[in-house]
């Protein structure tokens, strides 16, 4: 049983939840200092209009560059390359007979047919190229190396009318 007044509790409470309140705003303080402290000013704007891609569902060009681009991305990352990801991919986007025709290129060159390269390129850009008999041909420009020590290659991309890539080679169809 508890034999102090009632009134005199109500005087601990009162000082526990001051202590508590005195400590919390202390905590906060010194948090909200360090926060601050370790907050870095921000970068300066830059002048540069943002970057931005856009597509177009069932458009020649939007269909090579998706694939480009998530081959790319699944075949360049060293550390941990999407073997994987990439035979899909080349699955999905190549016609049979050209896969087929691919892998006898790649054993014969000892690289990556679809880029026509040993490495990853660091950039590229898909262009249309316009139609060639019934299929399309895109021209895939891939930008290898960086500063002033880039080597670009020039492929261009035969798509057949159902949309798969019948063909990669160095020179136009046109």
């Amino acid at each position: 049983m508890n034999r102090k007044p009632p009134a005199y509790r109500r005087q601990g409470r009162r000082a526990a939840v001051a202590a508590c309140l005195v400590l919390a705003v202390g905590l906060g303080v010194s948090t909200h200092v360090s926060a601050q402290a370790a907050v870095r000013a921000p970068a300066k704007a830059s002048t540069a209009a943002p970057q931005s891609v856009s597509g177009k569902s069932g458009q020649v060009v939007t269909r090579v560059a998706d694939f480009y681009g998530a081959y790319i991305d699944a075949k360049g990352d060293y550390t941990d390359p999407d073997v994987t990801l990439a035979t899909a991919l080349r699955k999905h986007y190549l016609t049979p007979d050209f896969a087929k025709r691919l892998a006898v290129w790649e054993k014969k060159n000892g690289a990556d047919g679809v880029l026509r390269a040993q490495n990853i390129p660091a950039r590229w850009t898909v262009t249309d190229n316009g139609t060639v008999g019934h299929s399309h041909e895109v021209i895939v420009t891939l930008t290898f190396g960086s500063g002033e020590t880039t080597q670009m290659t020039k492929l261009f991309v035969l798509v057949e009318r159902y949309n798969h890539i019948a063909d990669i080679t160095t020179t136009s169809a046109r």
